[in-house]
């Protein structure tokens, strides 16, 4: 079956003043059609480059070097600005970290989510119908008197009614695919919760395929029916979730098992030794060769590819736990 995403061999870069980031360092990987798809790694190891990059939303700065991104068949690296732009919202819709930030404070919650229905719409609808379909966005995503809400500005809502309308937006237009960038970083615990909730729920009433970018794997766990670990830009690992969680093998994802909280007490077991890379002057070899504990001569001069070694079961690295 062909995957609704794919992305083979992504590299991209950014160009500063000192020199050039290498960040992504040929990113692979897919989601199928109603499939939920769990990103997770440390801060700045190209999560969200990597949505930007589908996307069409790097900065000016920002370089593709090579790769493919196929939706649809389509490869989108290939397609024209008016393609692309398209392509949001009626295809791919993304909810931003910052609710505040994706939001413009100048504009009433209707007046932008109206915009979007109508933009995203597969079909031409009058005022009326337009603003049925906004206020029915609204009630899904259980916001109290969808009316009022219309009316409002983003800054006379708490942080998660924002979200909300962000996710009724996202929605609204039935993308096929949803990227969630770390949806619920700026709200407390309890909104947080309230908020996966419901955008779980949602995507799976309509079937929606969606990508989880986040670096906390208590989400992936509970979102996500397969997971991918990236590292200083590149996947290194990737599976089902349920394999990924109880027989990991990369001795970066088993260190980011070690490093979550016990409820039991006592704190973090140990950290992740060590940082990300400059990407200025990355390792020639395996990236995580500085900070992995196996590593050998040949991690150092050569990358480790990501092959399948069991069942569903993808691994780049060369002296793994599940290596030969």
């Amino acid at each position: 079956m062909v995957p609704l995403l794919e992305i083979t061999n992504l590299f991209v870069s950014y160009k500063i003043y000192e020199g050039k980031l290498k960040v992504l360092d040929g990113v692979n990987f897919s989601v199928g059609n109603g499939e939920k798809v769990g990103l997770v790694g440390e801060a700045g190891c190209g999560k969200t480059t990597t949505m930007k990059t589908i996307l069409g939303l790097l900065p000016q700065s920002g370089r593709v070097d090579g790769g493919e991104i196929f939706f649809n068949g389509k490869d989108l690296l290939k397609a024209t600005p008016r393609e692309i732009q398209n392509l949001r919202g009626k295809g791919i819709s993304m909810i931003f970290q910052d609710p505040t930030a994706a939001l413009d404070p100048v504009f009433t919650v209707g007046d932008q989510l109206m915009a979007v229905i109508r933009y995203g719409s597969r079909e031409k609808m009058n005022t009326k119908e337009v603003k049925e379909k906004a206020l029915d966005a609204l009630r899904e995503v259980k916001m109290p008197d969808p009316k009022r809400i219309l009316s409002n500005y983003p800054i006379q809502l708490s942080g998660g009614m924002r979200q909300r309308v962000c996710i009724a937006m996202a929605l609204a237009t039935e993308p096929e695919l949803l990227i969630a960038d770390e949806p619920t970083t700026s709200l407390d615990v309890t909104i947080q919760d309230q908020i996966l909730k419901l955008l779980h729920a949602l995507v799976e009433k309509r079937g929606t395929s969606v990508i989880f970018i986040t670096h906390s794997l208590g989400v992936v766990r509970e979102m996500a029916d397969k997971v991918n670990v990236m590292y200083a830009g590149s996947i290194i690992e990737s599976g089902k979730t349920r394999e990924i969680f109880s027989n990991p093998l990369h001795p970066y994802t088993i260190d980011l098992m070690k490093a979550i909280p016990r409820l039991s007490g006592g704190g973090l077991e140990e950290r992740v030794p060590g940082r990300i890379p400059d990407y200025l002057n990355p390792p020639i070899g395996c990236r995580f060769q500085p900070r992995c504990l196996r590593a050998k001569f040949k991690c150092s001069v050569e990358k480790p590819e990501l092959v399948e070694i069991k069942p569903d079961h993808f691994l780049a690295c060369f002296f793994s736990e599940g290596s030969d």
